[in-house]
């Protein structure tokens, strides 16, 4: 399920499956991806940044049309304690990488992975990009 910015209609709620990963993408080339993702932060509850939050930066393949300084975007995942993705959507082979990496990080989320749980999200995330 997609949208645009948080909050989620409540109007719908009653048929809303159970939400277990929340992917904010932030468009490197708009500052406004970023504010609109900022904003949409304090809707989240607290309990989703145990795990079950992460940010999906797109356009990183043009570093000369950033809007958005990389500085911003690392100090968002560590102040809400949350893996940062970056990738490039237009070159296939990178877009079918992330997105077998969010289907993966959606199924330890979903409780699919036995003997892995999105608290250890930070951790796992942290051990690979070291890698």
């Amino acid at each position: 399920h997609l949208a645009t910015s948080l909050p989620l209609p409540s109007e719908r709620d009653h048929l809303r499956p159970r939400i277990d990963l929340i992917a904010f993408m932030i468009d490197i080339k708009s500052k406004y991806s970023l504010k609109n993702v900022e904003a949409s932060l304090a809707h989240v509850d607290a309990s989703f940044f145990l795990g079950k939050v992460c940010f999906l930066v797109t356009g990183v393949g043009r570093v000369n049309y950033c809007s958005i300084e990389m500085n911003a975007i690392w100090k968002l995942g560590e102040v809400y304690c949350s893996p940062v993705l970056f990738c490039e959507l237009e070159l296939e082979g990178i877009r079918v990488a992330t997105a077998q990496r969010l289907l993966r990080m959606l199924q330890i989320c979903a409780g699919h992975v036995p003997g892995v749980s999105a608290l250890s999200f930070s951790s796992l995330m942290r051990n690979s990009a070291d890698d």
